[in-house]
């Protein structure tokens, strides 16, 4: 705590020790204010300006240092001013001292507040910027609320000191003119009870209630506003309760849940079904990747007590076993699977024409018209592709057209570049690798996978090389050349360029939403950028039409197949039922992982994120070197590294580097949703020899980081005097 603060919290238990000491509180109550009536009046009388200031200057001292006696000075103002200059002095000197202890309570109390709970107040903020005045507004009209309480609480939250002055000014106006009204009648007053009548608290009650009701007709306006130029097209009836497009994980479980709940629900879909991830994403990386662990792990069968065993295999025939696969998957995403639930599900491109009303152009030639009452898009995301001259020229491949183009090839490009250091691009890059490919990846930027900790990034880019990939990170692409048959491309790494000739080129950089092609631009759906970007919608998942929902990939701000279905839910269960209760998509834990070898995963923050947004954290790490499974499997290498509130074992985030760290991060994911601390994790028999004993050694670290050395050293006594 720095001196400033330290000086205001002295300066302020001094004034409160005083206070009680001398017992100022007996000036506050309402016999002495009977009581000195008279005295006050001769005194006001002699020197008005004297009394306001010296009135108005108590008024602010109580109300800054939250003492009780506010309600008191309230009505001493109506007694001895009357109503109207009574109203217009308490009315400005209530403000200023709740402002100044709206400040207090921000210079001494936000950062450590912030350092405890960030994330959760970060939360608070995002709510505060968009709806806090509104808020406060509301909780001025009730006087029941405890203003202290709000003025404290407030000064915790990002809202401009201008802005809570300007909203207390105004919405504790009726609450002042009614006390100091209750004080031009003093004398008739027997206690504080008098003042507020059970009317009275009522009407304040509708009084508080009367801007959220404001509130719900501004929002039918607006609704009707949006609606306004197509409202002549609504239906009197609906040829369906939801249509939803795309057929990707997010459009699956829309229209899987809709069916479910016995609504009327068409699905419709122009490419495939089950999206990128059954086609082009998760799956079949997930097939490749292990055929190349595998081949991997017999190049290096040493490390197992074998022999090292030179891999030979057709590409083609690993090609089609990725294949297979996917084909093995598909019933699970099939049109007869869907069919069977009552889902009806059409194939071709759909298109909305207005708000309740579908075009679907089919695949077979047709076209069918739809109304609905609801839509959910769910259109997925697409490669990007940057814009490098000559790309076209040399040719390229992308995660989602490689699958198609490699299918016919009968060996493994021999020289393959991957643009891009992400995710997808590390994956990629590792399994061709291992497969007999030279590998170079290019990323722009300063190292691999950016949106985690410098440490695991260093981790990840010392396997990918271990394996034979060449990395180069900090290298911008500036350029592909042809010449003959011979294909080059151009980057440049400070100030010097280098050019890298390669057989094939794979563009891994990154994903945008499909934003095009069904309509947002005729209907006027706003998106969060002209290109990159997503849709808008609220929390609840509707687009600026309340109506029209959209989920997965369209919507953000994660890309993961996983968070499409968990947005899924709340987009059908809001576009069903939302007239009678809507629910907020809960961000909170997300979990994600990266495939390579050894896989990363991760849950919540990771220390970078954290120092970002300046939440503080304890970070408790355990080598997985250590681990005896990991050992006997020759894995023996990653980390378990948890963030915890500091002093407590609450779970902020975690990160894991490891073998199978995709699958032992859920017992993270479960303790973090259901609000359960490392001591719980710590408390559960964990089976020996496993790699989720990991986890729990990870607790075991944070609860010997924790131990009461004090306490022990007791025992430690008691125990000296057992043995005499």
């Amino acid at each position: 705590m720095n001196k400033k603060k330290a000086g205001l919290l002295l300066a302020l238990a001094a004034l409160v020790v005083s206070y009680f000491a001398l017992d100022l509180g007996r000036f506050l109550s309402l016999d002495y204010l009977k009581a000195s009536q008279a005295a006050f009046d001769t005194l006001y009388a002699q020197k008005p300006l004297l009394i306001v200031a010296a009135y108005f200057a108590i008024y602010v001292a109580t109300t800054a240092l939250s003492f009780p006696g506010a309600v008191i000075l309230t009505l001493a103002g109506g007694a001895i001013f009357g109503l109207w200059w009574g109203t217009l002095i308490v009315s400005f000197a209530s403000s200023v001292g709740a402002t100044l202890a709206f400040l207090a309570a921000r210079f001494v109390l936000r950062d450590s507040i912030e350092a405890r709970f960030g994330q959760r107040l970060a939360e608070f903020n995002r709510g505060i910027e968009k709806e806090g005045a509104f808020y406060l507004f509301t909780l001025r009209l009730v006087p029941l609320v405890p203003f202290f309480v709000i003025n404290l609480l407030m000064g915790l939250t990002k809202m401009k000191a201008a802005t809570f002055y300007g909203v207390s000014q105004l919405g504790m106006l009726a609450g002042t003119a009614v006390y100091v009204n209750a004080g031009t009648q003093l004398a008739r007053l027997d206690s504080l009870q008098g003042i507020l009548s059970p009317a009275l608290l009522a009407s304040f009650a509708l009084l508080g209630i009367f801007p959220l009701l404001a509130r719900k007709v501004a929002d039918a306006l607006k609704r009707r506003q949006v609606y306004a130029r197509w409202k002549h097209l609504r239906p009197n009836k609906f040829d369906r309760n939801l249509i939803v497009i795309g057929a990707g994980a997010g459009g699956l479980v829309s229209a899987y849940i809709a069916a479910a709940v016995k609504a009327r629900v068409t699905l419709v879909e122009a490419h495939k079904m089950g999206g990128d991830c059954l086609n082009y994403g998760c799956v079949p990386s997930k097939a490749l990747i292990k055929s190349a662990t595998l081949a991997h792990q017999m190049q290096h069968g040493t490390r197992y007590g074998l022999s090292d065993t030179p891999v030979s295999f057709s590409f083609r025939a690993l090609m089609q076993r990725i294949q297979h696969v996917i084909a093995t998957i598909a019933p699970h995403d099939s049109i007869e699977r869907y069919t069977s639930l009552g889902v009806e599900v059409l194939q071709g491109y759909a298109r909305i024409v207005n708000p309740w009303t579908v075009e679907i152009t089919l695949n077979d030639g047709g076209k069918q018209t739809l109304t609905t009452r609801a839509i959910v898009i769910a259109a997925g995301a697409r490669p990007v592709v940057p814009p490098l001259p000559g790309l076209d020229e040399v040719g390229y491949v992308t995660s989602d057209t490689l699958w198609h183009e490699f299918a016919t090839l009968d060996a493994v490009p021999k020289r393959l570049v991957v643009l891009g250091g992400g995710p997808i691009g590390c994956e990629l890059a590792q399994s061709f690798q291992r497969l007999g490919a030279q590998v170079t990846q290019i990323e722009m930027g300063p190292r691999l996978m950016v949106r985690e900790d410098a440490e695991v990034s260093a981790l990840a880019q010392a396997s990918l090389q271990t394996d034979g990939v060449q990395v180069l990170t900090g290298h911008k692409a500036l350029r592909c050349e042809k010449s003959g048959d011979t294909k080059a491309i151009i980057v440049e790494h400070e100030g010097r360029q280098m050019r890298i000739e390669f057989d094939a080129l794979l563009c891994a950089v990154g994903r945008v939403a499909r934003l095009t092609g069904y309509g947002l631009e005729e209907l006027g759906i706003p998106t969060t950028l002209p290109q990159g970007g997503t849709i808008e919608t609220n929390e609840y998942l509707q687009t600026i039409y309340p109506n029209i929902f959209a989920a997965g990939d369209v919507a953000g701000p994660y890309q993961f197949t996983h968070t499409a279905s968990h947005q899924a839910w709340y987009a059908a269960v809001n576009a069903l039922f939302g007239d009678f209760r809507k629910f907020k998509a809960d961000y909170r834990v997300i979990p994600w992982a990266t495939f390579i070898d050894p896989e990363v995963a991760r849950v919540g923050l990771n220390e970078q994120q954290a120092k970002e947004e300046g939440v503080a954290c304890e970070v408790t790490k355990y080598s997985i070197e250590e681990l005896d499974r990991a050992i006997a499997d020759s894995e023996a290498r990653g980390f378990v590294k948890v963030l915890t509130v500091p002093g407590k074992d609450r779970i902020l985030g975690v990160t894991i580097v490891g073998k199978h760290a995709g699958d032992l991060l859920a017992e993270y994911v479960l303790a973090m949703k259901h609000g359960l601390g490392l001591n719980k994790i710590l408390e559960t028999i964990h089976t020996y020899p496993t790699l989720a004993e990991a986890n729990k050694y990870a607790a075991g670290e944070w609860k010997r980081a924790h131990q009461p050395t004090a306490l022990l050293a007791w025992v430690r006594r008691y125990h000296d005097w057992r043995r005499g």
